[in-house]
């Protein structure tokens, strides 16, 4: 049977482990690796060839309930480790899972270098602005007023925003989606194993014991209309349950602003046109927040480039060609060596 073949007839139970799932029940990554197992029977690489990476915290389970090779290493390390995984074996997919705290916190920096590397890695990071595993304390990603068992009278912090984070990092693919959102997801996942290179994947996930509802304002079903913006390359950035509601710049101040067609002699060609090749757009986009705006949803910038592994691929292959071959018992023993005779 040919990889082909064999691609075609995979499903997600042939990416289901036989672990039991141990999250808590009506946690959002159930729906989570639900949809991760459809998406990858859908791209159909062999599961052999397809390892998930994790640090600590609740999403860091995950590779425990993928039928694949995996590695639950240790906080904030996971982008490091799938950086040498990738490397050691650049045909492997390679997909690193966190939560906010994980790879915002103590792991925010291993997690900046694999995305300014543009390391081939499908980087997922279940944003649920809050430390569940630990039990609830804030986390980078927190509104400010967050109430835990770490800010009694609510958090002072200023949050970071994840896709702005990864768009000043230098990511080339920054995209969006909500954990309940079984149709949007697998496309989302879909166009980051496709693109080459560093793919970061924001996922909206409620955790209900510690922040439960906290994305309510634009996940619930009677609102998401008005509170969505599902962003598609090359289409007019228009929302809201009649459709009529847009995005366009302001130029007195150099900003977007919400608009509604129609009203005001704002007609559609007043209403900006998803590039998801410009940055500058992308950065917009990321910044969007309730009230005022709808939150943007989907593959907000995508601009691929050479990436790191292939760059280092190529570099090995250009010196094997020009070295001539040598054994490793002749490197071992050049250089700096001695050899002790007996008195």
């Amino acid at each position: 049977m040919n990889d082909i073949a064999a691609a075609a007839e995979l499903t997600p139970k042939d990416f289901t482990s036989d672990q039991e799932i141990r999250w808590c029940p009506g946690c959002g990554d159930y729906a989570i690796v639900k949809i991760v197992r459809k998406a990858l029977a859908e791209i159909g690489t062999p599961t052999e060839n397809v390892v998930f990476v994790s640090g600590i915290g609740c999403a860091a389970r995950f590779p425990y309930y993928m039928a694949t090779y995996g590695f639950h290493t240790i906080h904030g390390r996971a982008p490091a480790i799938a950086t040498g995984v990738k490397l050691a074996n650049p045909d492997l997919d390679v997909w690193v899972v966190g939560g906010d705290g994980d790879m915002l916190s103590i792991g925010g920096n291993h997690t900046l270098h694999a995305v300014r590397r543009n390391v081939d890695l499908n980087i997922l990071l279940f944003n649920n602005e809050i430390y569940g595993l630990t039990k609830g304390q804030y986390s980078p990603t927190s509104r400010e007023g967050t109430r835990s068992p770490s800010t009694p009278m609510g958090s002072v912090d200023h949050p970071v925003s994840a896709t702005s984070f990864a768009l000043g990092a230098g990511a080339r693919f920054v995209a969006r989606s909500v954990d309940t959102n079984q149709k949007h997801m697998p496309m989302v996942l879909k166009r980051a194993h496709d693109h080459k290179g560093a793919s970061f994947v924001e996922i909206f996930q409620n955790c209900i014991v510690y922040n439960d509802g906290v994305f309510n304002d634009f996940t619930e079903k009677k609102t998401a209309p008005d509170t969505q913006l599902h962003v598609e390359h090359g289409k007019p950035l228009i929302f809201g349950a009649e459709g009529n509601k847009g995005i366009r710049v302001n130029h007195d101040i150099l900003d977007l602003e919400v608009v509604t067609v129609g009203e005001n002699g704002v007609t559609m060609d007043d209403v900006l046109v998803h590039d998801e090749t410009n940055r500058t757009l992308a950065g917009w986009l990321a910044r969007m927040e309730a009230p005022d705006f709808p939150v943007a949803i989907g593959v907000l910038y995508c601009n691929p480039t050479e990436s790191y592994d292939a760059a280092v691929g190529q570099q090995i292959a250009d010196a094997k060609k020009k070295a001539p071959q040598a054994s490793l018992n002749s490197l071992l023993q050049s250089g700096h060596t001695w050899t002790v005779e007996p008195h």
